[in-house]
């Protein structure tokens, strides 16, 4: 073994005698390892929080979305869907017809409520919705978007259903009904007086949860219902591509822009959709990444400490290391290799205690969510992330080599016959 590794181990950790030194270079591991521990578990949360809401989103939100830049239809819908389909990870590709439009309902004639009307294919709407949830986003009713007689089916959020005393149909019986009335309606409606009202009536077949603010503003009907309603006759308004993997979305959307024109079309993914959000929740967690990382900041400046003092006591025995050949560069790395048996050992216990904690409350959800009856979870989300917990332990080893380099080149300017003949 490297004679300098022996000698830096013995100064850190083989005294016979609790001294000042020894309780600072306690202090510095133990700094080391809870600023580790506290990084590891609370990044942890945060990827858990993150993962959820994505989830969430993305229940609903496609992978990758399609849509015109100007105008309200997709041109060449037919060869884009040929296109997207042809693509590497892409597992389905569907046209939709959204728009927003004035639903009202006769039970409640004051509370008219602008929502936003997305118009899918009825026969893969169920799949998609009911396995997009993490929660199970059915409430009561179905997902049966289909005509049925003379009634075309609607799906709307729980909230917006409460709120306005709607309930969906079952096998039994008809669910409300409810009209819906888009801005082209609006305009003949304007135009044409003394014509029928452009209402167009639909029943209530399922209410579905997945997140209150969505939940309040979003229906879903048949695409050929949406086609009727915003007088867009064989047109769509956007494709919506499902991948085998999320994350190759950005891969996907590099794909696609190679092959479109960008001033036309619009290729946005996941991320894109609700940018604002992901990046407040990213800011966050760098932003308690860095206010944690203080800790192991604090644990640095007590290695300093720490290994200047040790410089001191022990500048007679360095004085005889210089005497008997070691070289100055040589008493540099001893010092060196203190901090990072100091970063080591310290990220080491704070990586076993971290990874613990995080294990534990991933599979036996020992912190409860207070009032978690209002979310979808009961226990703080776990996600464990190998880069996170790598950059962590990286840093903390760096931030501690970095502090060792003033000790370690006060104790490398050392003069070896001054230093033996003081005895100091």
């Amino acid at each position: 073994m490297d004679y300098r590794f022996l000698i830096a181990r013995r100064y850190l950790a083989t005294s016979r005698r609790v001294t000042l030194v020894s309780v600072i270079s306690s202090l510095s591991v133990a700094g080391v390892g809870l600023g580790v521990a506290a990084l590891i578990v609370v990044l942890s949360v945060m990827n858990g929080f993150y993962d959820i809401v994505r989830d969430l989103l993305v229940s609903f939100d496609p992978h990758v979305r399609i849509e015109s830049v100007e105008g309200r239809s997709l041109a060449g819908a037919d060869s884009l869907l040929g296109l997207a389909r042809s693509l590497d990870h892409v597992e389905s590709a569907t046209a939709y017809v959204e728009g927003k439009a004035l639903l009202s309902y006769s039970g409640a004639p004051d509370e008219t409520q602008v929502v936003v009307v997305r118009g899918v294919e009825a026969a893969t709407f169920s799949d998609s919705l009911a396995a997009g949830s993490p929660a199970g986003a059915a409430l009561s009713g179905t997902f049966d978007l289909e005509r049925q007689g003379d009634e075309a089916g609607i799906v709307i959020g729980a909230g917006l259903g409460l709120r306005l005393g709607l309930y969906s149909g079952v096998s039994t019986d008809s669910g409300s009904r409810v009209s819906l009335l888009s801005a082209p309606g609006i305009e003949r409606l304007l135009t044409q007086p003394l014509g029928l009202p452009p209402l167009q009536p639909f029943t209530v077949r399922g209410l579905y949860e997945i997140e209150p603010v969505y939940d309040a503003s979003h229906v879903f009907i048949e695409r050929s219902e949406a086609q009727r309603l915003f007088r867009l006759p064989g047109q769509v308004t956007g494709i919506e591509l499902r991948l085998d993997d999320l994350e190759r979305a950005d891969e996907v959307k590099a794909a696609l822009e190679a092959r479109l024109d960008p001033a036309t079309v619009r290729v946005q993914t996941w991320y894109d959709l609700q940018r604002s959000l992901y990046d407040v929740m990213r800011l966050e967690k760098w932003g308690a990444s860095f206010v944690l990382a203080l800790i192991i900041v604090v644990a640095a400046f007590n290695i300093v400490g720490s290994l200047t003092m040790i410089v001191i006591e022990k500048r007679r025995d360095l004085g005889a290391l210089q005497a008997m050949g070691a070289s100055r560069a040589d008493i540099r790395r001893i010092f060196l290799l203190e901090g990072l048996l100091v970063g080591a050992i310290g990220s080491g216990l704070g990586l076993v205690i971290g990874l613990g904690l995080a294990l534990a409350q991933q599979h036996f959800g020992l912190v409860p969510l207070a009032q978690a009856e209002a979310f979808i979870i009961d226990a703080y989300p776990i996600a464990i992330r190998g880069w996170d917990v790598a950059a962590i332990v990286a840093v903390a080893v760096g931030l501690c080599a970095a502090a060792s380099l003033y000790p370690a080149s006060r104790a490398a300017a050392v003069e070896p016959a001054h230093a033996v003949r003081s005895g100091a």
